[in-house]
């Protein structure tokens, strides 16, 4: 998973790194394989690692640019990497690295805000500029990989999961009342709000620019759905050619790793598919189901163990099954 943070003094003091020390150590359970941390003057970076591109130290975050002026934690993969370096690379850029993590900082160093059109991957990070002191940051179209924010006392905080801010002292942890009715209402957030009413998600498919001048967040849209038809009308079969030939092409570019690849698998049509499209390019790939203890349960919730379903299914795409079955002792 990996995991990003950030704090942001607007008020003229220096960036504390136990601050963001403690900050890191807290997301430590979404990067096992290391961390890092930097400060510089108002700004402080974090990351924990979770090593699935490059394993070597070339990749370790936050990362600088060869000029040293751009610093960078990112939480995510990029899918068309590749792709962008061979791009780069005929720009005159040079790597030293094999990782998607690099691509990205010198994909910022070329093209500045208009680089996060060209990533087709699922990401959410930070870029301080040392030179101008500003700092930038993006999510993907989707909002797969989270990014919090908090504006408090001065300061901005930034975190893949709000739970970094408890670390800080005489941080806010007034509940939202308007959020919570809003989770319990439809089990997600569909604004920007969460549980607390000082801490706010940063919307999927924006970036936002921060300097002295604009020491605020003002999101700005670079993506949003569109559901109007281009090009000429095609007939039944013409789309479920097209359909497979996207599903293929979008599972194949996210089997890209230097570390084993495994499915999870539930039983249902999701999983299934990702399964079944996954096992033409890995022929050995090993699949994940969890199951529920449903000893004295009704007929009706039996039906929430999908373990004969996934079973099936393994057997057909010949997986590597594992199952593990979580009892109510171990939900409490």
């Amino acid at each position: 998973m990996c995991a990003i943070i950030g704090i942001l003094e607007t008020n003229g003091q220096p960036a504390s790194i136990n601050q963001v020390k403690a900050m890191t150590q807290a997301l430590a359970h979404r990067g096992p394989d290391g961390n890092g941390h930097y400060v510089d003057g108002e700004f402080g970076a974090g990351h924990a690692r979770l090593s699935i591109l490059d394993l070597t130290d070339q990749a370790s975050q936050p990362m600088l640019d060869p000029t040293g002026r751009f610093l960078l934690t990112f939480n995510g993969e990029i899918y068309n990497f590749k792709e962008l370096k061979t791009e780069l690379i005929q720009l005159g850029h040079q790597f030293v690295g094999t990782g998607d993590s690099e691509v990205l900082l010198h994909a910022f160093m070329q093209w500045g805000s208009e680089c996060v059109e060209r990533l087709n991957g699922m990401f959410a990070f930070l870029v301080w500029d040392k030179k101008d002191r500003t700092l930038f940051m993006a999510r993907d179209r989707y909002g797969i990989k989270p990014l919090y924010y908090m504006e408090q006392g001065g300061r901005i905080l930034f975190a893949s999961e709000m739970k970094a801010f408890w670390e800080l002292q005489g941080v806010d942890r007034d509940i939202d009342p308007e959020g919570l009715v809003e989770y319990m209402t439809f089990q997600n957030f569909f604004t920007d709000k969460t549980l607390y009413k000082n801490v706010r998600c940063f919307p999927a498919g924006h970036f936002a620019t921060i300097s002295k001048d604009k020491p605020r967040i003002r999101p700005a849209q670079y993506w949003d759905f569109e559901f109007s038809h281009q090009g000429p009308r095609k007939t039944e079969a013409e789309y479920i050619e097209e359909l497979g030939f996207l599903l293929d092409q979008a599972v194949n570019r996210q089997l890209v790793a230097d570390v084993e690849v495994g499915s999870y698998l539930s039983g249902g049509t999701d999983s299934t598919c990702i399964t079944a499209l996954a096992s033409r390019h890995l022929p050995y790939i090993k699949t994940y189901t969890v199951g529920f203890d449903i000893t004295g349960t009704s007929r009706f919730e039996q039906a929430f163990d999908e373990r004969k379903i996934a079973e099936h299914i393994a057997y057909l795409f010949k997986t590597e099954q594992y199952e593990m079955v979580l009892k109510s002792g171990d939900m409490e």
